[in-house]
């Protein structure tokens, strides 16, 4: 489990947007700029949430059949025990097994509740979603592959194990940032120092985009200036 950061070092990166976390993390050089983050296959249904950071708890799900035995999913709550052992900020991880994921939806209003009751700021999943109004009610940031009516024969399968979805491998206890553009993994070894980082990206974008607006502004006089930040 990722060694969990102080609460001045977790408040900080929760004020960062989640591009500018991304282009932090490329400046350590510590993974490949194609690596770590969420990929289109799933979209956040939430937008006009704020960016939330948290340590991730694992579920793999199924809903295009029946369980073997049980046939509730509020039936298998030996979940939410487990759950509490993550540290809070938490975000549920809920990888959708089946071989064409999204015919169910796990988390739908009720589910935002529970989940925002047990520390929870958000939900991920590649499976599928519902009662998006309600969800947003909860303030509980949601991203998914689809929406669905219906919870079918939605169950857990296990939990707290590693999950594969949309292009991210997520352990118990990872590290997760997110917004309305998307989920970065944010490697445990830098995550003290991306704040750090964001601020001196900042400065040299605002470099640019006050020149870019300035009377002084020339195609020759952008390139020096890109010259001079290296």
């Amino acid at each position: 489990m990722t060694e969990r950061l102080a609460a001045e070092d977790l408040q900080a990166l929760g004020r960062l947007d989640t591009c500018t976390v991304a282009n932090a993390i490329e400046t350590f050089g510590v993974r490949l700029r194609n690596e770590g983050f969420a990929n289109r296959t799933i979209r956040c249904f939430t937008s006009r949430l704020p960016p939330v950071v948290g340590y991730a708890e694992t579920l793999t799900v199924r809903s295009a059949s029946p369980p073997p035995e049980r046939h509730d999913y509020f039936d298998r709550g030996d979940w939410w025990s487990d759950l509490e052992t993550v540290p809070p900020p938490r975000i549920l991880v809920i990888q959708d097994a089946d071989p064409t994921a999204g015919l169910g939806a796990f988390v739908g209003g009720v589910h935002a509740h529970i989940l925002r009751a047990l520390g929870c700021v958000a939900a991920i999943t590649n499976g599928a979603v519902r009662d998006i109004p309600q969800v947003q009610e909860a303030g509980l940031h949601l991203f998914a592959g689809n929406l669905s009516p219906s919870h079918s024969y939605v169950h857990v399968v296990e939990h707290g194990q590693p999950v594969t979805l949309a292009g991210m491998r997520v352990a118990p206890g990872d590290l997760l940032h997110l917004d309305q553009h998307g989920v970065v993994h944010v490697p445990p070894e830098v995550a003290a120092r991306i704040p750090e980082a964001a601020a001196r990206l900042r400065r040299r974008e605002k470099e640019v985009i006050d020149f870019c607006r300035s009377p002084r502004f020339s195609a020759k006089g952008l390139q020096a200036l890109i010259g001079r930040q290296g």
